[in-house]
């Protein structure tokens, strides 16, 4: 692989929450325009005036149209929108939904000329009255660049976990799932782990639906009827994948431990133990996309916004493992010619002394 640097979009998310904050403090570090070119999408304003509220000079930013005019070792920034709003650092408000959208999409639109989207936290509730059936920024990604099927994967050093189903309330939650679907997560995920992940024969497990894997039925069928068919499915085909596990001692008995990923059935299943475990670190992947994308694992954390206490562990963890991701699908740790600087951009990615 050549040493070009990543080009990384950057969208500012909700203005009013923590995501400008967290922008501004990780690209206050030079160093990490070592590994990558970022480009901003957003809203200047926004951006001033949170300098202003937090009393910071750097980083300044370098305006450019699109990604493709983006200078090496500067902030650059793309202008979603001009707009003038009251802005309400630590309050939802529908401008800012709106502000958030604008942002997304100009990164959509100029996604052919990155190598990776870093999403800062949004707001779904402000950001759906002016997106019909908007329920977060996977899906919308999905949708937006074509991607045929997808899964997100909430990844750490130490776990990764994928979720058959987001963000669907728990009264629908069987109407969603069927053997298909689990199917093709099963293969987005394992595509994912290879691509992506670089490993080479991924470990995959699944867990049931019902408490106790359904207790052969007696809890529920959905284990014998969609699920256990889906893994034997993929296990004819050679894939390493199995289970139903159930899902309440999986983690407390560090089974994880023993697999590349989980793949848990809804968002709570999944994320509950996730976050328990890796809530600093942990990262939010899309995967099946035609770029790569992360985010951060928590959201717009209105109580603590502009109080300068916000973590940015986890918006530095997703843009390194973003940079690990691109260099991982053009087979970096195969070509990559320092292996020294490699392992140096694994440590930055699980940096949380910052």
């Amino acid at each position: 692989m050549d040493n070009q640097k990543v080009k990384l979009g950057i969208t500012q998310g909700d203005p009013s929450g923590v995501g400008m904050e967290l922008i501004l403090r990780v690209f206050a570090d030079q160093y990490i325009y070592k590994y990558c070119t970022p480009v901003v999408y957003g809203n200047t304003k926004s951006f001033i005036a949170w300098k202003k509220h937090l009393n910071l000079q750097e980083p300044m930013y370098h305006l450019v149209n699109s990604a493709s005019e983006a200078k090496e070792g500067k902030l650059n920034w793309v202008v979603s929108s001009d707009a003038v709003f009251e802005l309400t650092i630590g309050s939802a408000s529908q401008d800012s939904g709106k502000e958030a959208l604008l942002a997304i999409d100009k990164a959509i639109a100029d996604a052919h000329n990155l190598d990776a989207l870093v999403t800062a936290p949004i707001d779904k509730s402000t950001v759906a009255p002016h997106s019909p059936n908007f329920t977060g920024h996977t899906g919308y990604l999905a949708d937006a660049l074509g991607a045929k099927s997808h899964a997100m994967i909430l990844a750490s050093e130490d776990l990764r976990v994928a979720l058959v189903t987001e963000h669907v309330p728990i009264t629908q939650l069987s109407k969603f799932l069927s053997q298909e679907k689990i199917e093709q997560k099963i293969e987005v995920v394992h595509e994912s782990l290879r691509n992506d992940f670089n490993v080479l024969k991924p470990r995959i497990a699944i867990l049931g639906l019902n408490p106790h894997a359904g207790d052969q039925g007696l809890l529920g069928d959905e284990e014998t009827k969609i699920i256990a068919p889906a893994i034997a499915s993929h296990f004819k085909m050679g894939k390493l994948v199995y289970g139903p596990y159930s899902a309440d001692s999986f983690f407390g008995s560090g089974n994880y431990k023993n697999f590349d990923a989980v793949i848990a059935m809804y968002h709570d299943q999944g994320l509950i133990p996730f976050k328990t475990m890796a809530f600093m670190d942990g990262v939010n992947v899309t995967a099946g996309l035609s770029i790569v994308r992360t985010s951060p694992d928590h959201g717009t954390a209105y109580d603590i916004a502009g109080k300068m206490i916000a973590d940015p562990s986890s918006m530095r963890a997703a843009v390194f493992e973003a940079i690990h991701l691109v260099r991982n699908r053009k087979q970096f740790v195969a070509d990559f010619e320092n292996p020294l600087e490699f392992a140096e951009l694994r440590r930055e990615r699980f940096r949380i002394d910052f």
